[in-house]
C-alpha cells in the first residue's frame, strides 16, 4: 500500500474589486438601514465587481498573487480547480479560461460547484491528487461575482453579498503538516432554500423566467440560518474527532463569512471564545466560495497564523452543503 503524502498550502492570494458599496449606499437603493443590516448580519460594506469584470478576471488576479507567494510558475501546475456559482459561462469551465490566461499549459482544469462550501471541497479534492502522487502542484480558486445574480430589489438578500476571489497553491509539505483531516457533507432536501431557479435545464431562459426574476439568487433566510448554526459546529467536531482532537486544540477557526450571528452561535456550541474565529465579513459581506480563502489570506498577512498552528477551515452553503478541513500550518519546503 502506497503511503499518502502530506499536502499543505504553500501559497495564497486574494483579490477584492475596488468599488465599495456601503450600507448607507444601500439605504438609497432599497428599504433598509445601516443599523438593520449591521445588527442582523454584521456586514458594513461589500466590494462590487466592475461592469466588465467576470469571474475569471477576479480569479486570475488572486491566482497570480498565490503563485508568486508559492514561487510556482504557471507552467508547472498540474491541475486548476475553480469553485464558483457565478462562472463566466455555463460552459466552458471557468477553470479552463483561467488555465489559458495564466499560461498553465500543462494543467488539467475543471470547475466545482458547492457554493459557499466550495473552496473547502476544492481544497480536499485537489489535495488528494497530490497525496496519491498523481500530481505535484495544484491551484485551487474560489471566485464569485454575486452582484451579477443579486436582485437589488430584494432587501433581504441584496444586503448580504459581495464579490471577490481567493486562490491557494497546494503542494507536498513536511510529514505531519498540512491537511490532517476533513469532513464533507450535504443535505439535498434543503436545496430549495438557497438557489437560482432560472437558467438551467429545469427552467431554461425565457421571457417568463426573466419577467419572474428567476435568474436572481433566492434565499429562505431563516431556513438557511437554522441549518448553518448546526452544520458549522457539527462538521468541525467530526473533522477533529477523526484525529483525536477537540475544539480547544484549534488555534484559529476560519469560517465562511456569512453572518456574525451564525459564527458566534457556532463558537458557543463548540464552547470556544468567538475570538478564536477570524472574522472580516464586516468589510466584504458574503463572497460565497471566495470567503474562506479571502479570510485565510488576510489572517496570514496579519500574522495571526504561525507555524505549528492548527487551523480549521469550515463552511456551509447552497445544496445544502457543509465542509470542514483541519490543517497544521507549515512554511513551504524546498522541492528537489
Amino acid at each position: 500500500m502506497v503511503e499518502l503524502k502530506s499536502v499543505g498550502i504553500t501559497g495564497i492570494g486574494s483579490y477584492l474589486p475596488e468599488k465599495i458599496l456601503t450600507n448607507f449606499d444601500l439605504e438609497k437603493i432599497v428599504d433598509t438601514s445601516d443599523e438593520w443590516i449591521r445588527t442582523r448580519t454584521g456586514v458594513q460594506e461589500r466590494r462590487i465587481a466592475g461592469e466588465n469584470e467576470a469571474c475569471s478576471d477576479l480569479a486570475i488576479k488572486a491566482s497570480i498573487k498565490a503563485l508568486e507567494d508559492a514561487k510556482v510558475n504557471p507552467e508547472d501546475l498540474d491541475l486548476i480547480i475553480v469553485s464558483t456559482i457565478t462562472p463566466d459561462f455555463a460552459f466552458p469551465a471557468t477553470a479552463a479560461l483561467v488555465q489559458d490566461r495564466l499560461g498553465a499549459k500543462n494543467a488539467a482544469a475543471f470547475d466545482l460547484e458547492a457554493a459557499c462550501s466550495g473552496l473547502v471541497y476544492a481544497l480536499v479534492t485537489g489535495s488528494n491528487f497530490i497525496a496519491t502522487g498523481m500530481y505535484k502542484k495544484v491551484l485551487v480558486i474560489g471566485s464569485e461575482v454575486l452582484s451579477k445574480i443579486t436582485d437589488w430589489k430584494d432587501r433581504n438578500t441584496c444586503v448580504l453579498f459581495g464579490d471577490g476571489a481567493s486562490a491557494i497553491v497546494l503542494e507536498e509539505v513536511e510529514k505531519g503538516y498540512g491537511i490532517k483531516s476533513y469532513d464533507l457533507g450535504s443535505d439535498g432536501s434543503g436545496g430549495h432554500t438557497l438557489d437560482q431557479p432560472g437558467g438551467g435545464s429545469r427552467n431554461p431562459a425565457s421571457k417568463e423566467t426573466v419577467e419572474n426574476r428567476m435568474h436572481y439568487l433566492k434565499m429562505k433566510g431563516q431556513d438557511v440560518f437554522k441549518f448553518a448554526i448546526k452544520a458549522l459546529p457539527e462538521t468541525s467536531v467530526k473533522t477533529l474527532e477523526r484525529v483525536g482532537m477537540v475544539p480547544d486544540d484549534v488555534d484559529l477557526f476560519v469560517p465562511h463569512q456569512a453572518n456574525f450571528r451564525i459564527i458566534s452561535s457556532a463558537a458557543k456550541r463548540l464552547k470556544v471564545p468567538v475570538s478564536k474565529f477570524f472574522i472580516n465579513l464586516e468589510k466584504y459581506g458574503n463572497t460565497s466560495s471566495a470567503s474562506i480563502g479571502i479570510a485565510l489570506d488576510e489572517a496570514v498577512k496579519k500574522g495571526e497564523i504561525k507555524r505549528d498552528d492548527n487551523i480549521m477551515l469550515v463552511g456551509f452553503g447552497a445544496g445544502l452543503t457543509y465542509a470542514s478541513c483541519l490543517l497544521k500550518w507549515s512554511r513551504r519546503i524546498k522541492h528537489v
